[in-house]
């Protein structure tokens, strides 16, 4: 707007000013007209007066043309030097005397090559723009001089000039004067609303939804800012109900992870940790550092950041994978199936330091909503150190189990063969021998596979009802048992059992089956010439500020003893301790079959034991009457307790 003003007012006030020329011009051109028609009549009429230096006529006749028009400035008579004679209204040609100023008129430079001719010149006066006519004075053939008339312009003309011109100035100041208070009111009514609309909307777009406009403006500019606040109110209330909604989904989804057993890892493309459960936290020992945003590569063991950062590359370049998920070259890891698919991908890595472990991981790529951009790995660690023992274990029971099968299946067959093909001619005494020997087998088939059954049973979820038990009853039933068979191997079995013991709560049965597991190892163990114990006496032991009675039994051995690194793992299933110190047959279910009774009678069992010098087994059983007064005092209470809500 502010140009196309400039370009109209420049063009009017040229226009203007070109008219207000084009009538000076013409006002111009009528003055030399009207110089040069009078300047010829004057010198024609003049010239005889000239001749004959009859001034006083001369001036006489100029005087009447003189008064007679306002448009003639002066008029002079000189000499052809130059020289003036005389003047209006500088002279009178009566008045001459000593003292008057000689006056004479610079005539042009070309005024000798023109003499026949008027010449006409202009100049610029305090009152106006003066035109002069030059006029020769000849007089039949003689020149006598010159006349030079000066010709006022035309005052009509000159205001009218003038007046237009200070109009069109006016106009134009006029017009630029408007266009400034408009640009003025222009930025005081509607930029600077424009520019806080603009601010606002940046600060929109840049997720401040918290601006406002607070202008008091009405009309189609003032409904703007209404609805803008409006809008921004609305995404306001519904940033806080986003954020709210995706709190919460946050908080689920963190509870929800941190309840998994399993350990949950989230990283970024740069490996930098976004999300850690505690289970992970706790299985790679990050409880006490603040570990969020670092590089995980750093912070994992060495071995396994070795065998992670090509499949962590690999995956976050979005490559497929092809590379072994154990430690044995054997196993390949399951490659994508599709492309841009998140397939998992599975690893085992057996970790030997800082601490031995057995781990699988599984690693899944993450990815964008239309799944072409990889944002992200999530690892799943799973601790699978347990199972592969359990699997070494397993495979190791299964092994002494089929070698303890085999070889008693062997010997029956062995013999029953012999039996069969040869019994004929055989003695009485070899086939009862032979028969024996099988029964003998049989039996030792009976224990592996009633050890199994018992193990299994005592697993399960059966309940077994305790009543009051004679402990000294067990103990001498176990002495009458094993009596033979410590004498056969030259050991001394005795007893140290106090009279008058009270009644213990358990199951006959069960505890029945530890001792005598634990006797039996005792005398499996033992060398001949050493001893076996049993001993059962009562004790006191605190436990929450009270003094309980119980019933500790021992049995103690003199045999080759438990070695240190073997203690921690004597009670697991399938552990045998004679792989390393002895080949005594077993199948190392008897200590774990222990466990699990005494742990069904809410006691542990205790071991002290040292190489070549002996060892010691005890646990601790519940008094039947100390027990039973502790149920009934927790029933009344409870009773107390329902009589008091009901009476409430």
């Amino acid at each position: 707007m502010a140009a196309a003003t400039l370009v109209v007012s420049l063009v009017m006030s040229g226009l203007t000013f070109w008219a207000v020329n084009t009538i000076q011009l013409d006002a111009r051109l009528n003055d030399t007209r009207f110089g040069s028609d009078l300047g010829l009549l004057l010198a024609t009429n003049t010239a005889p007066l000239i001749a004959e230096n009859n001034l006083t006529e001369v001036a006489r006749f100029s005087s009447r043309f003189y008064r007679s028009t306002s448009s003639v400035r002066y008029l002079m008579y000189a000499d052809v030097d130059g020289k003036v004679f005389f003047g209006i209204p500088y002279s009178e040609a009566a008045v001459q005397n000593s003292l008057s100023i000689e006056r004479s008129i610079q005539l042009p430079e070309n005024y000798a090559q023109n003499t026949d001719l008027p010449l006409i010149r202009q100049h610029k006066t305090p009152d106006g723009e003066v035109t002069d006519v030059f006029v020769p004075i000849n007089h039949e053939g003689q020149n006598l001089g010159v006349l030079a008339i000066g010709i006022n312009p035309n005052a009509t003309v000159v205001a009218s000039s003038n007046l237009t011109r200070d109009v069109t100035i006016a106009v134009f100041i006029s017009i630029w004067a408007m266009v400034i208070l408009g640009a003025v009111f222009n930025a005081l009514t509607i930029t600077k609303p424009i520019k806080e609309l603009s601010v606002g909307v940046k600060n929109i777009a840049a997720g401040n939804f918290k601006q406002r406009i607070d202008l008091p403006l009405g009309g189609e500019l003032g409904e703007l800012i209404y609805s803008f606040n409006e809008m921004a109110q609305r995404l306001e209330s519904y940033e806080e109900q986003n954020i709210e909604e995706l709190t919460s989904e946050k908080a689920k989804l963190e509870t929800l992870v941190s309840t998994i057993a399993d350990g949950a890892i989230l990283l970024d493309t740069n490996f930098n940790l976004l999300l850690v459960n505690p289970a992970a936290r706790r299985m790679f020992d990050w409880l006490s550092s603040d570990i969020m945003g670092q590089n995980v590569l750093n912070l994992f063991p060495r071995e396994l950041t070795g065998k992670l950062s090509q499949p962590l590359a690999k995956m976050a370049a979005g490559e497929s994978l092809n590379v072994n998920t154990d430690d044995s070259p054997s196993n390949d890891l399951l490659d994508e199936s599709e492309e841009h698919q998140p397939t998992p991908v599975e690893l085992r890595i057996s970790l030997s330091s800082p601490f031995r472990k057995s781990l699988r991981i599984i690693l899944i790529q993450v990815f964008d909503q239309y799944r072409e951009t990889v944002k992200g790995i999530a690892m799943t660690v799973q601790d699978i150190t347990r199972e592969v023992a359990l699997n070494e274990a397993k495979s190791h029971f299964i092994s002494n189990v089929s070698h303890e099968l085999r070889t008693p299946l062997f010997n029956i067959k062995s013999f029953i063969e012999t039996l069969t093909e040869f019994g004929e001619d055989l003695t009485e005494t070899e086939r009862r021998e032979f028969l024996e020997t099988a029964n003998n087998e049989t039996d030792r088939l009976t224990r592996l596979v009633n050890d199994v059954l018992d193990l299994s049973r005592l697993e399960s979820s059966k309940i077994y009802n305790f009543d009051a038990i004679d402990i000294g009853q067990i103990i001498e039933q176990i002495l009458r048992t094993y009596q033979l068979n410590a004498k056969d191997k030259g050991l001394e079995l005795s007893y140290e059992v106090e009279s008058n013991l009270p009644p213990v709560l358990g199951h006959y049965d069960l505890l029945l089956q530890v001792i005598s597991n634990l006797v039996g190892n005792a005398l499996k163990f033992t060398k001949s010439g050493g001893k076996v114990v049993l001993r059962a006496y009562p004790i006191k032991i605190k436990y929450n500020h009270t003094d309980l009675n119980k019933i500790r039994v021992e049995v103690s051995d003199t045999g080759i003893g438990i070695d240190a690194e073997d203690q921690d793992a004597i009670f697991d299933r399938f552990y045998r301790v004679e792989n390393r110190v002895h080949t005594l047959e077993g199948t190392g279910l008897g200590l774990s079959i222990v466990k699990n009774i005494i742990d069904k009678h809410c006691s542990k069992i205790h071991l002290i034991s040292e190489v070549e010098v002996g060892t010691t087994f005890w646990f601790d059983l519940d008094l039947f009457e100390e027990q039973m007064t502790t149920l009934e005092s927790r029933n009344i209470n409870q009773s107390n307790t329902i009589s008091n809500v009901f009476s409430l």
